[in-house]
């Protein structure tokens, strides 16, 4: 089989940079992976009237914006930058609020309209007797 690209890697080539990414990811300090090292974000970037959020919560922040700021950092002006920090920010409580309800696995969805009060029902109209059907006549 030929390459019909240059740029198209074998599965050998696939193969020996995983091996070695995934060497490296072993040899790395364990304190750099860890997630003490990322729940500590820098005060500067804390707004003033922040949300007290959980460590997991300040991860997940921190992670959230950071993957935002890689995919479009450099279209974002420092505004931008400091607003979507802001809304990120805001939005993790009731994200923590909504991952703390328990559901089991024979919930249903909730897709169901409960009305709040119960409309009175009007009594319906006696319904007409169906006439007889006569049997068709041979001619």
């Amino acid at each position: 089989m030929a390459n019909n690209s240059d740029s198209a890697i074998s599965r050998r080539e696939f193969a020996r940079c995983a091996a070695f990414v995934s060497a490296a990811a072993t040899l790395t300090p364990s304190n750099l992976l860890s997630a003490e090292s990322v729940a500590a974000p820098l005060p500067a970037q804390q707004p003033a009237n922040a949300p007290k959020l959980s460590p997991e919560g300040q991860v997940e922040v921190e992670a959230r914006i950071q993957s935002i700021f890689a995919q479009y950092g450099s279209r974002l002006s420092e505004a931008q930058k400091s607003d979507i920090r802001r809304l990120v920010t805001e939005a993790q409580p009731p994200l923590d609020r909504l991952r703390a309800f328990t559901m089991e696995n024979g919930d249903g969805p909730g897709l169901y309209l409960k009305p709040l009060m119960e409309r009175e029902k009007k009594p319906s109209p006696m319904p007409a007797k169906p006439k007889p059907s006569s049997a068709p006549r041979n001619s």
